[in-house]
């Protein structure tokens, strides 16, 4: 395996939807495209479990997570920057 396949982590942007609890916070992540028999813009969304260590992220925040090492049975994702 190269040494450039094990250094790539996914990186995402989403909005907060909640930061009720400690050092965590729920980033709804939306992707567009289109549908292969309809050809029509199809928009899905997905919720991502992100490590907020300063709790700096507020409800409704456009944030950039990163793929990062498992903090629990949901976390995997680490808050780089609150645009």
């Amino acid at each position: 395996m190269s040494s450039q396949s094990e250094g790539f982590k996914r990186k995402l942007k989403g909005v907060v939807v909640s930061n009720s609890t400690d050092k965590t916070i729920v980033v709804r992540v939306q992707r567009r495209f289109k549908h292969p028999i309809y050809s029509k813009f199809v928009t899905k969304s997905k919720k991502y479990h992100a490590h907020d260590r300063d709790n700096k992220a507020q409800n409704g925040d456009t944030v950039t997570i990163i793929e990062s090492r498992p903090y629990s049975k949901l976390k995997k994702w680490e808050l780089v920057s609150v645009n």
